[in-house]
């Protein structure tokens, strides 16, 4: 089999996600070709985050790399994209946005990201890219959009404020990000913490996430 043929199913698990996140903005749905500009555009930050990433290396061991600089510097990426080219658009109108927004970047940053790790297992072995494919389609491709939810749900939420007080969220949620990103990384380099998160934080997760969209379409509604 040529190992090729494993890349559609190293994108097709962004796409499927995003389609499900964007469904679930009911009430006023973005312009899809936004919301894949924001998408391609994440995609196109893992350049340079990976370029900030290989710098680090040199200088930072490589357990922290992963749980601390490599999420900042990804979670940077992300929201720098939305920041710059989405926040200051007039589709975005509600505080729903920003979780919208967030997650293209975060599922078009995973995608490539995906794609990079697919191809280099896949060129191993066969059977072994496509073990990875399975695994990070349901794990950290949808992990991606998930932790940059919550500095999306801030960025949307901010909007309205006053411009201290939503300076303040978006911290807290960039960080919380960070610290999720970080949480996340640190679990899936062992076997038995790996089990945890699959079974009982990914699963919390959803539901944190399911809680927080329902209530800012409510919120965002007026309701």
């Amino acid at each position: 089999m040529d190992p090729l043929l494993i890349l559609p199913l190293a994108v097709a698990p962004g796409i499927f996600w995003m389609f499900y996140f964007y469904l679930k903005d009911r009430f006023e749905p973005e312009p899809p070709a936004l919301v894949g500009r924001i998408f391609l555009l994440g995609g196109l930050a893992v350049i340079p985050a990976a370029f900030l990433e290989q710098l680090a290396s040199y200088v930072v061991p490589m357990f922290l790399l992963a749980v601390a600089f490599g999420p900042l510097i990804e979670e940077l990426a992300k929201f720098l994209v939305v920041r710059r080219f989405a926040y200051d658009d007039p589709e975005f109108d509600e505080p729903m946005d920003g979780i919208i927004y967030a997650i293209a970047a975060a599922l078009g940053f995973a995608t490539l990201e995906n794609v990079l790790y697919v191809a280099t297992s896949a060129l191993t072995s066969v059977p072994l890219g496509l073990g990875v494919a399975a695994v990070r389609a349901f794990l950290s491709v949808p992990a991606h959009a998930l932790i940059s939810l919550s500095w999306g749900a801030a960025l949307g939420w901010a909007k309205f404020m006053p411009p201290e007080k939503g300076r303040v969220l978006v911290m807290a949620g960039f960080l919380l990000a960070v610290l999720l990103h970080g949480i996340f990384n640190f679990m899936v380099m062992e076997s038995f913490t790996l089990l945890i998160l699959a079974i009982l934080l990914v699963p919390l997760a959803w539901v944190v996430a399911g809680r927080v969209i329902s209530r800012t379409l409510v919120q965002g509604r007026g309701g």
